[in-house]
């Protein structure tokens, strides 16, 4: 069976301000979610899940949907803040939604297969899908608590515009043993590539320090998994305007515990994206020039 591609588009560009998503950014207007999902079906996978809000449905059908028919079956599905476990209401004063890993409940319903989840505003590269495609469409069938991400070379997935967020990795033997984030890595005067701890001590990370890039492949099984902490995390967070619960977080906690293991899988490619509307212009150029060198074809769809 084919894996799924879960696509995480439900949240707001604060930095950039707006919807990232729908912003076109290719030669034809294309989106970067357009080459994401052009790079899934030439790598093997065989359905796209969108998680959006409501709000934006029509716009979402009309500018991004219409385009994959034809080409590759594909769902939507939608997160809410209201969107909670029996027994538990949303706070009025609760904007934000719950975070990536409650976004990741949503599709627990229409996915029955091993899928890969990504942001819907970031540049992965055509590689990053054919390493995840293999290593899903390889797992057994019932395959559970062997799961995989792709590990990013830190070097190839700053912005020169400022600093970033990144879950900086820890592995022994290919596995994941942690993943921290870590704010503000940028540059320094020598070009090195930094971030300040949680005691405020400037750390250093070469080239090569493997970060996440919330490129993550998991079977159906994950599911039961977040249902499960998500309780738990509202019963500790409910009342925090702010709290979010991350994949990340419940990764970890599966990890340390011996209950799963995660694969980091290695890739060369370039991660780019517009954390800042300064990189706008940049990534439309490298979009232009993936096209004019033969990466992509003069129209994606």
């Amino acid at each position: 069976m084919k894996p799924t591609l879960f696509v995480l588009a439900a949240g707001m560009g604060s930095r950039y301000g707006g919807l990232k998503q729908l912003d076109g950014l290719g030669p034809h207007g294309e989106t970067i979610m357009d080459y994401s999902i052009y790079d899934a079906i030439k790598s093997g996978f065989g359905k796209v899940v969108f998680v959006i809000r409501k709000d934006f449905e029509a716009d979402f059908r009309e500018k991004i949907l219409s385009k994959y028919e034809g080409h590759i079956p594909v769902e939507v599905v939608y997160q809410a803040v209201t969107d909670l476990p029996e027994g538990f209401s949303c706070p009025p004063e609760r904007v934000k939604p719950w975070g990536t890993n409650h976004a990741v409940l949503m599709g627990k319903d229409v996915i029955n297969e091993p899928f890969a989840i990504i942001n819907s505003d970031d540049y992965y590269g055509r590689n990053s899908f054919e390493v995840m495609a293999a290593e899903l469409s390889a797992l057994p069938e019932g395959s559970v608590d062997h799961y995989s991400m792709v590990g990013f070379k830190v070097g190839n997935t700053m912005s020169e515009s400022g600093t970033v967020s990144r879950g900086v990795c820890e592995t022994k033997d290919g596995n994941l043993t942690s993943v921290v984030e870590r704010t503000a890595i940028g540059y320094d005067e020598n070009h090195d590539i930094t971030f300040s701890d949680e005691n405020g001590v400037v750390q250093h990370l070469t080239f090569d320090t493997p970060v996440s890039m919330n490129f993550w492949g998991f079977t159906p099984d994950y599911f039961k998994y977040s249902e499960e902490f998500f309780v738990e995390f509202l019963k500790e967070n409910i009342n925090k305007p702010k709290a979010e619960f991350y994949i990340p977080t419940l990764v970890n906690e599966l990890v340390k515990s011996g209950q799963s293991q995660v694969k980091v899988l290695t890739t060369e490619s370039k991660w780019f994206g517009v954390t800042y509307s300064a990189d706008r212009q940049g990534v439309v150029d490298k979009f232009a020039e993936l096209h004019r060198t033969g990466v992509y074809p003069e129209k994606l769809f």
